[in-house]
C-alpha cells in the first residue's frame, strides 16, 4: 500500500493511468456497457460506481486541454424517456478537480462503442444508472 492514493484504485488501473500518453483515452463503463467485447485492455473494478471511479482518478490524471471536449458522454438513444440523473453527479465530481471545465461531448450509441474499441482501456464498474458510461481524454502534465 502507499499514502494518499484512493483504494479504489488498484494496481492494475494505477498502471495503465500511468502507461497512458497524451490524447490517450479511457472509458469508464457502466454494467450494462459491453465492456469485453469492446476492450483491448479490460480491467475490473467490480463492487465500484462510476462516479467514485472518477473522483479518484480526476485527483491524478490531467484532462486534455487541446481538445474541445476531454470527456465525453454516451447520448441518450433517441426515443428513451431516461433522463440521467448521474450526469450531473459526474458535473459535480468534475467541478471539484477540473478548472474550467468546458463540458461534455455526447456521443451516438454505436460510435461511442466503436470509440470504445480504440480507447486505450475499459473499466468495468458495477454501476447501476443508465448512460452512465464516460470517456476521459489525457492531457499533459505541465510543471
Amino acid at each position: 500500500m502507499l499514502m494518499g492514493i484512493p483504494p479504489i484504485l488498484g494496481p492494475e488501473l494505477m498502471k495503465v493511468l500511468l502507461e497512458m500518453g497524451h490524447g490517450d483515452e479511457i472509458v469508464l463503463a457502466d454494467g450494462n456497457f459491453p465492456a469485453a467485447s469492446c476492450s483491448m485492455r479490460l480491467i475490473r473494478c467490480d463492487g465500484h460506481g462510476v462516479t467514485e471511479l472518477l473522483d479518484a482518478i480526476l485527483k491524478f490524471f490531467p484532462l486534455d486541454n487541446y481538445s474541445e471536449h476531454a470527456i465525453s458522454l454516451m447520448k441518450v438513444v433517441e426515443g428513451d424517456p431516461v433522463k440521467p440523473d448521474i450526469w450531473d453527479t459526474f458535473r459535480k465530481t468534475i467541478d471539484k478537480h477540473v478548472k474550467d471545465f468546458n463540458g461534455f461531448e455526447f456521443v451516438d450509441r454505436f460510435d461511442f462503442y466503436d470509440r470504445s474499441k480504440n480507447a486505450y482501456a475499459i473499466v468495468a464498474t458495477s454501476e447501476s444508472a443508465l448512460y452512465a458510461n464516460i470517456i476521459l481524454k489525457k492531457g499533459v502534465v505541465a510543471q
